[in-house]
């Protein structure tokens, strides 16, 4: 299964809506693998389809504590809890730079598996932060959007530098 190359921040691919999956097959079984992998080399512990220019909703978490990857297809945030956290993130999109964004603590998803099995788990801590965030992926919106325009303007100039830098 091969590593994938990432899409990088500011590709306008980042900004659509990712298309629903409707055929679980093979295809899409490669798809998840690639994803896994193509987010281990990265490092990171979240990817979806569009990160490697791919417009489905597809997405792969594992956390540290996870012995296997979790892949959720057409993932939804059915409920959400009025209680918020604050965590600091970042992207495989954006390497190299991270800021703390508040978000849900529990989330509940509505997702299907690779075999279009129908599913739903609570979530609460880091993991319902990843689904908030790689569910805003899927949706077009860039975990810096969650950030105040201050925030985010200096965030894109650190990360234009370190670009420059890396060049």
């Amino acid at each position: 299964m091969p590593i994938r190359p990432i899409v990088r921040f500011p590709d306008s691919r980042l900004r659509l809506k990712a298309e629903l999956v409707g055929a679980f097959d093979d295809d899409l079984r490669t798809l998840a693998q690639d994803l896994t992998e193509t987010m281990r080399a990265a490092p990171g512990i979240g990817i979806t389809a569009p990160h490697i220019g791919v417009l489905k909703r597809l997405v792969v978490i594992q956390l540290e504590t996870d012995a296997s990857p979790h892949v959720f297809v057409n993932p939804q945030i059915v409920r959400s809890s009025s209680e918020m956290i604050r965590h600091v993130e970042g992207s495989v999109l954006m390497p190299g730079v991270t800021d703390e964004i508040e978000r849900h603590a529990r989330v509940r998803v509505r997702y299907q598996d690779l075999d279009g099995t129908e599913h739903e788990e609570e979530a609460e801590g880091l993991m319902a932060v990843c689904h908030q965030h790689e569910i805003d992926q899927l949706d077009g919106i860039f975990w810096i959007d969650r950030l105040s325009k201050l925030k985010r303007d200096r965030l894109i100039k650190k990360f234009d530098k370190l670009q420059r830098l890396r060049a």
